[in-house]
This record gives C-alpha cells, structure tokens and sequence, in this order.
C-alpha cells in the first residue's frame, strides 16, 4: 500500500491455519509468520498462502455461512452507505454503480431501490449462482470472476463498492488502481475492511504474549473467513498520495467484541471513543 520495503517491517507473530483458542501453542497444524508495515500500519501474512482454486476458498455455498434469513433484504440493508454516499457525490437517478464482490446480489438490490443502474461481479460460483436465482439479480448484470480478471470501460462508474472485499484480495493495491480507471471523475469509491488497530485483537495479542507464545490473533489467511490483510488509516493516505486520489471521509465501525456480553458494557463504547473499533470504512474520490 505504501511501497515500504518488506525487509523492514516488524514480524508479530505467527498464525495457524485453524481457530487457535486459549492455547495455540498446543495445537497442531501449520502457521504463517504475520508482519506489521513499519510506514503505514498494514498487517499481512509472508509468506501469502495461495490455494490451488479459488473455489477452495469460496466456492461455500451461502447456506453454509448463513441462516435462511440472509436471503431477506431489509429495508434498511446498506441504508447508511447509501446516505453517506448521497453526502459526497452530486447525485441523480440513473447513475451508474458497480459491487465488487457483490455476494448474493442485496447490496446491488439496495442500490438499485435508491435509484442507481448497478451492476455487480462475484468469485464464488455459489454466491454468484445464488445471486440470480434465489435473489433475482438479472445475469446480464452480474458476472462471475476475480477482480483480477474483469473489464470495463475507463470512467464508466459513478460509485464502486468493495465491501469487506479488499482483505481477501492478494494484491489490493492494483485493485484500488483498477477500480479508478473504471470511476468517473470526482466518482467515489467506498472501501470497508478491518482495521489494524482493533482493540480486541490487541488484547487477545497482549494474552499470548502473558502467557509465553508467540501466536497473534490478527488475520486467518488459511482459514474462513480468509483474511490476508488488516488496514490502518495510514494505508490509504500513504496509497492516496501515490495514486492521484483523496480520501473523502472515513469512519470506523465497532461490531461485535466476541467477548462475554458484560464486556460490551464498557468496550463498546471505549472502540468507539478510541476509534478501535473491528472496521475500517474509507470512502474515496477520484481526482
């Protein structure tokens, strides 16, 4: 994200290729090393497992991840994106937006009912296949493939969304870079991944080190959900500057703390306060 040489970026720890609970040390399985850039903040796995399909990864079907209600778009689904977007970009009915990773189609749904022409793509050949028939997303509007492997005309988009997309990618710098070719001038592009300063996370990290590991809890790049990489705001200012764009607004949204309930009382609000919460959402415009 910020061309700083790998060479000189701190290794935290290492990760297994399964949950690692209280006690990592004690589980048999194969790890990675996990390395924190000493510029701008980003967390990542080295050496990057790759698996021989993609399919491996994602070809789950949907069913698998979520109970039957995931198939039903609420009202509200994606409502807040909608509005922030609404904020940074002169909107009128008919604009163009395109999802990158668009799942079973509801964020492209929600768009659609908010007045855009939107269009989508899916690397999951099951979320891809359930998008059509199960949620009504017409094909010609949904392809399947890896961001890697698609094109579009250059300023084609008023609005692109990678949505919890950017971590599973292997390289998300050129992503970002393709996906400004394909954004109109003064388009905006909303990018939502974890973030690198995710309190819980530091605390789960802070536990290892007490009891004498060398095991972090950041990413699971050989284990769902597939995380290669977590972002710190500095990422996408140092990206920024390399690339001709500027960062419009951010926010970071706190979620679930995984922890007993109790704890909730006083995390909660704290992540919030610190701005340590589990996702960071960048929103950007081209230049």
């Amino acid at each position: 994200m910020c061309d700083s040489p790998t060479g000189e970026h701190k290794v935290l720890g290492e990760r297994l290729n399964k949950s690692q609970g209280k006690n990592p040390q004690n589980k048999t399985g194969i790890t990675v090393a996990i390395a924190k850039c000493s510029k701008c903040g980003l967390i990542y796995s080295n050496p990057q497992p790759v698996p021989f399909d993609i399919q491996d990864h994602y070809g789950v079907p949907p069913e698998e991840y979520w109970k039957e209600i995931y198939f039903e778009v609420e009202e509200n689904y994606f409502r807040t994106e909608i509005e922030t977007l609404k904020k940074l970009i002169d909107f009128k009915p008919g604009m163009k937006s395109l999802d990158i990773g668009a799942g079973i189609g509801k964020a492209m749904i929600a768009l659609e009912k908010a007045g855009f022409d939107t269009y989508g793509f899916e690397p999951s050949k099951q979320f891809h296949e359930r998008a059509i028939s199960r949620m009504k997303i017409k094909p010609e509007k949904l392809k399947l493939g890896m961001v890697e492997d698609m094109d579009y005309p250059e300023n084609e988009f008023d609005f692109i969304s990678f949505g919890a997309v950017l971590e599973h990618l292997y390289d998300p710098s050129e992503s970002i870079i393709k996906a400004l070719k394909w954004v109109k001038p003064n388009g905006i592009i909303h990018i939502e991944v974890p973030s690198s300063d995710w309190l819980i996370n530091k605390m789960i990290n802070f536990f290892y080190k007490l009891k004498g590991t060398n095991f972090v809890g950041n990413i699971s790049p050989m284990h769902e959900p597939f995380h290669l990489y977590e972002f710190g705001l500095k990422s996408m200012q140092e990206h920024a500057r390399a690339h001709h764009y500027e960062i419009a607004h951010h926010e970071y949204y706190v979620c679930n703390t995984f922890l007993p309930k109790i704890a909730d009382y006083f995390l909660k609000p704290y992540m919030k306060w610190t701005n340590t919460g589990m996702q960071l959402c960048v929103w950007l415009r081209k230049k």
